[in-house]
């Protein structure tokens, strides 16, 4: 499978492509960057660490790439401040990310390609690439809640003195303001979140709050995320590339899941070769679905605006 990365030469890019170099399962993997001497140099830094990972092939170019690539990665655009959330990034970012998605066409692109959007607002975006695009919409997705899970258990888990990798939570909804904990969910070691040791309401409050903050507070402390969303990246990837059908809180065009259709936003989704392959409506608590849809609600008023 080769996957090609347009915004290669940045933060979020290279730490994609890292983490797809080090679990060796894609077959090659192509940066891209309107820096083109920038995307060659994480390239080569790339290619430099080969012989003591994986046999893949590394290289960097425009967006030419794209037409034989499997999965499109799109982590370009204008980074958010830090008091800014990312809603507040669209009128900046839609015109850049239009640009990018005629010049992808431009070149054309295989018909099974998978679109994988990262760029932020990644919920408007992922909606504007279903409209712009032409693939079928199974095969575009966002990066969604996906980075919001994985931090709401890295921190669940070290509030409570557990290993990350016994912890199962999830964040739905927009991956930004309104986004949603799913407590009714939440497990550690298969034990359900408000039987557990130490969980009491003000732990679970606290760690929500630190989760929702946790974005802006990596862009304050070091300019951006990179290794997080690197691994979240691969992760989603190589549930593709695998066809492992894993369910992943990631965005796409919805279609009635919690009553929200026309926004693309983050629920339980079966991701395979194909893309999407099912969304799945689970029993939620009612605040929590309530929760959801005033996230698609937000998403439309937003799309209504800028689109």
């Amino acid at each position: 499978m080769k996957v090609s990365i347009i915004g290669g030469g940045g933060l979020v890019g290279s730490c994609a492509g890292f983490a797809l170099q080090a679990a060796g399962i894609v077959r090659e993997i192509a940066l891209i960057d309107v820096n083109p001497d920038v995307a060659e140099g994480q390239a080569l830094d790339l290619l430099h660490g080969s012989s003591l990972l994986s046999d893949q092939v590394i290289v960097s170019g425009g967006t030419e790439q794209v037409k034989d690539s499997d999965v499109i990665v799109i982590t370009a655009g204008l980074r958010r401040k830090p008091d800014e959330s990312r809603l507040d990034l669209i009128n900046r970012n839609v015109e850049l990310f239009k640009k990018i998605l005629a010049d992808v066409k431009s070149h054309g692109v295989k018909k099974d390609a998978i679109c994988f959007v990262v760029s932020n607002p990644v919920d408007v975006l992922t909606y504007l690439a279903v409209k712009e695009l032409g693939l079928p919409c199974s095969q575009v997705i966002g990066l969604g809640t996906a980075l919001d899970t994985t931090r709401f258990c890295g921190i669940l888990a070290k509030r409570l003195n557990v290993p990350p990798t016994q912890v199962s939570a999830l964040m739905l909804g927009e991956h930004g303001d309104s986004m949603v904990a799913i407590w009714s969910a939440a497990q550690i070691a298969g034990m359900p979140i408000d039987k557990f040791p130490g969980c009491t309401p003000n732990v679970l409050a606290e760690v929500e709050s630190k989760t929702r903050g946790s974005g802006a507070e990596v862009i304050k402390k070091k300019g951006g995320a990179g290794f997080a969303v690197g691994v979240a990246i691969a992760d989603v990837i190589h549930s593709i590339a695998l066809d492992q059908r894993r369910i992943l809180p990631i965005s796409s065009l919805q279609n009635g899941a919690y009553g929200i259709s026309d926004v693309c936003l983050s629920v339980p989704t079966v991701v395979g070769r194909a893309g999407v392959l099912s969304q799945l409506e689970i029993e939620l608590w009612p605040k929590e679905v309530r929760g959801i849809q005033n996230s698609g609600k937000v998403l439309r008023e937003t799309i209504e605006k800028v689109l």
